[in-house]
């Protein structure tokens, strides 16, 4: 499970999720007695490793008593079935993770079998009653390559929600997140902070993790200090090369992590 104490956003952006999610679910019959539509879609979008999927396992358990139901990209061959289900077990969220690797834009795709999932998906989003009581979910990490059938008509999508690189006041959050468990000085915090600009969440996770490693090393004990930070750092963004930073999120600011070394 996770919490709500547990999702590190802006303000902006989870203020749109619990509008557009968690509110939208508990005003439903209010909208539903005043002629308004409950189904709903939203697509959130964003670099890898920002936190799209967490969020997603944050909402499935805010939202008691919904059948939640999480489709891969392979998987919407499928997705007749799975929509019957979510039909049949309202209310329902239907998460669609990756979509642009089926939802691409029709001169990209590769093969007629790609347009038809591509085509089941829009009918299936189009087929749905208003009072449907669905909400999708898409997921997606490059909203450009699209299709503008499903990403520009309203009633499809209904709202799109940025997951950006974490700012300073989120890295902070993260730090303070992932090193529950270490005894960290507020010296060693403001480090972190300051030399990971342009980091991503899940950089910052395994950056904690790593930097207790390099201290277990010298001793078997859950501390962090500078020096650690640092090995850590240099390990990650050099030890591995570029492919190492591209895995783990961390060429959002290059050139921002090269100043906060050493």
């Amino acid at each position: 499970g996770v919490g709500r104490e547990d999702v590190i956003l802006p303000p902006k952006t989870l203020d749109l999720l619990d509008r557009n999610v968690v509110r939208f679910v508990r005003h439903r019959n209010s909208l539903r007695r005043a002629g308004q539509a409950i189904r709903k879609g939203l697509l959130f979008y964003g670099p890898p490793g920002n936190g799209k999927t967490h969020t997603i396992h944050y909402l499935i358990r805010a939202l008691e008593g919904h059948t939640t139901l999480l489709i891969a990209a392979e998987e919407v061959k499928s997705l007749g079935e799975y929509m019957t289900l979510a039909r049949l077990l309202q209310p329902s969220v239907v998460v669609i993770e990756d979509v642009d690797l089926i939802a691409r834009e029709r001169t990209d795709l590769d093969s007629p079998c790609q347009e038809s999932l591509l085509n089941k998906l829009l009918n299936e989003m189009d087929g749905l009653k208003e009072d449907a009581e669905i909400l999708f979910i898409l997921t997606t990490n490059r909203p450009a390559d699209l299709e503008k059938a499903l990403a520009s008509r309203p009633g499809r999508v209904d709202q799109a929600i940025e997951f950006p690189l974490p700012d300073e006041d989120c890295r902070r959050k993260l730090v303070q997140l992932y090193a529950r468990g270490i005894q960290t000085s507020g010296e060693v915090v403001d480090a972190i902070v300051s030399k990971t600009a342009g980091a991503s969440a899940a950089f910052m996770k395994e950056l904690v993790r790593r930097s207790m490693l390099h201290h277990l090393d010298r001793a078997d004990e859950p501390v962090v200090d500078l020096q650690d930070v640092d090995n850590a750092l240099e390990e990650l963004l050099a030890g591995g090369g570029s492919l190492n930073r591209m895995l783990l999120g961390a060429d959002g600011n290059p050139a921002g992590f090269a100043a906060g070394v050493g």
